[in-house]
């Protein structure tokens, strides 16, 4: 027990023993770090991972095509044996390294769900796609507005400094476009429409009133900042290759901005290969003192105190260390006295996309391979509820012009290079980003009988669709044929992947935020109800989904939380 662990052994414990624990060092683990260190907290983040340094270790970033093996293209008996990460769009030959193979770390799928993880330094903050957009109020609003999942408990004016202080940091391009739904951020130079985009663009958005198409904002540096340089970054060349990790740490990643700033304060102490088991909890002292750790390698435990914790493990991971915290008073999981916890697990609807031409110039090309895609906002249940489903859909889409000789002319030799040099037909893409409505029913538990290589249960997934997402997505199809026919496209096809949850890899929820501890896990400041110095930052704190991509939110919740913790530590209060 804890407390018998502090008699035995106090030298060990001091020597243990920090202000504060970061539990992952993805995102919003980093993000964290970065805060608590500046404020002079001397912090140990713990890591399942393997150490991952910043250009060193990006093995194949600068690679050819011609030095993979394959080509970069995944082997027949590469995909057999990863049936699930293998259907990822950033895992193949050239970036398999960053992410799990699905025999290592096993999970139960209860109903179908395509777990896409990478345990390392940095996460997923390496691989993931760098769209980031502000939530608007009405995100915040609906919930309560509407009826569904619990209120939010913190509003839109209380988020937004935040949301100007990561991305002054982090470096977001976009443009200041006026859009209520879509708020605008502290940008660097948007990138730029292609020619065909530019023609799409103008008869959409000449058409409707409610909609309209804009350029996407991403964490890629157009053009580096300041506070960019200071981290070492530079800009961002348009390769289209981030997801084998950036050497030009041109998009942000914990690896290139947030752990290094944080190491720099002296106060970080960085620890990878420790597979965190449990959360401590002291039942005299009524919180939480330290951690279990599973050293990745020998399978040894050890135990690490703080005064405060943060759990960053990516959404189901941090539920599964909070639902096997257990003790005499949470029996259940930490914190858990309704049977909130696990529940109420939530994601994003990819399932539709459509695809057309468009006749556009064939004398133009454009520069490099853009990081970002054109949006449309939400035009659905913006400011009420008008439509007979819940959520909003944002629409990814765009032009690109085919490689040449894509019909496979029939050409070889020196005439094949050659055409495969000249691009062909302007093809069209959309895409939908919708918006998955928490029910308690969709959850995570743990394994009474599997465990994984560390002695720690297996997660159960049970998540699904429901009968609102099946009305937003045949809603999408429509409304994306006719946009797609304003703005001037022909040989539209629609498409329903039917792909399972978690391939978006936008899964959240389990430890919602809300007013109410009967309803929801932690408070206004991402403390659990009934263990206040226990911090829950990551995709599983949100209550609910939204339209736009999550991670800028992650990120400037966690450093509202983080400054927030700093303060009560100052006080004595935790």
């Amino acid at each position: 027990m804890p407390g018998d662990t502090l008699h035995v052994n106090t030298k060990g414990v001091l020597k243990n023993t920090y202000d504060a624990i970061v539990i992952g060092s993805g995102i919003s683990g980093g993000w964290a770090a970065k805060e608590l260190c500046e404020h002079g907290i001397k912090t140990l983040v713990l890591e399942r991972g393997r150490n991952v340094t910043h250009i060193k270790d990006y093995p194949t970033a600068t690679k050819h095509p011609w030095e993979f093996r394959h080509r970069g293209r995944n082997t027949r008996a590469l995909e057999k044996e990863n049936p699930i990460i293998s259907k990822c769009y950033a895992f193949d030959e050239t970036a398999q390294h960053f992410f799990v193979k699905d025999k290592e770390h096993p999970y139960i799928q209860e109903k179908p769900f395509d777990w896409i993880r990478g345990y390392q330094v940095g996460g997923k903050s390496l691989m993931w796609a760098r769209e980031t957009q502000r939530w608007s109020r009405f995100e915040f609003e609906a919930p309560g507005r509407d009826g569904y999942a619990v209120e939010w408990p913190i509003t839109y004016d209380e988020l937004a400094p935040w949301y100007s202080h990561v991305e002054k940091f982090a470096g977001i391009s976009g443009n200041k476009d006026g859009i209520e739904n879509l708020p605008d951020g502290e940008f660097l130079p948007p990138w730029e429409f292609n020619c065909a985009e530019k023609m799409m663009r103008d008869k959409v958005n000449a058409h409707y009133k409610d909609r309209v198409m804009l350029m996407g904002r991403c964490a890629n540096l157009t053009k580096a900042g300041a506070l960019q340089l200071q981290q070492g970054r530079s800009d961002c060349q348009a390769r289209d290759l981030c997801y084998r990790g950036c050497p030009f740490g041109a998009y942000f990643s914990s690896n290139s901005s947030t752990i290094p700033w944080a190491q720099k304060t002296g106060n970080l102490t960085l620890q990878p290969d420790s597979v965190v088991h449990s959360i401590i909890y002291d039942e005299q002292k009524q919180k939480a003192i330290g951690v279990r750790v599973i050293d990745a390698n020998t399978k040894q435990a050890t135990e690490y105190f703080a005064r405060i914790i943060f759990v960053n493990g990516a959404c189901l991971n941090s539920n599964l260390i909070l639902l096997n915290s257990t003790s005499n008073r949470f029996p259940n999981g930490l914190g858990n006295d309704n049977d909130i916890l696990g529940r109420y697990v939530s994601f994003q609807n990819y399932r539709g996309s459509l695809s057309a031409s468009i006749d556009g110039p064939s004398d133009k090309y454009y520069y490099g391979r853009r990081p970002v895609s054109p949006l449309m906002p939400s035009f659905r249940n913006v400011r009420k509820n008008d439509m007979d489903f819940l959520g909003g859909y944002i629409t990814f889409w765009g032009a690109y012009r085919n490689v040449g000789n894509e019909n496979g002319n029939d050409t070889i030799g020196a005439k094949f290079k050659e055409a495969m040099c000249e691009p062909g037909d302007w093809g069209v893409y959309m895409s939908i980003q919708g918006e998955v409505i928490p029910k308690q029913s969709n959850l995570v538990r743990l394994s009474k009988d599997e465990k994984d290589a560390w002695g720690i249960p297996q997660i159960i997934t049970s998540v699904d669709y429901d009968d609102n997402d099946e009305k937003m997505l045949k809603d999408f199809l429509m409304q994306g044929e006719e946009i797609l026919t304003v703005a001037g496209c022909t040989n539209i096809v629609k498409n329903d992947s039917k792909q399972a949850p978690g391939l978006d890899i936008h899964e959240m929820g389990g430890c919602r935020m809300g007013k109410d501890s009967k309803t929801s896990m932690l408070n206004k400041w991402n403390q659990l109800h009934l263990c206040k110095n226990v911090f829950v930052t990551d995709g599983a704190c949100m209550t609910t989904v939204g339209n736009q991509n999550p991670s800028l939110t992650f990120m400037a919740i966690t450093a509202r939380a983080a400054n927030y913790a700093v303060g009560e530590l100052k006080k004595g209060n935790l």
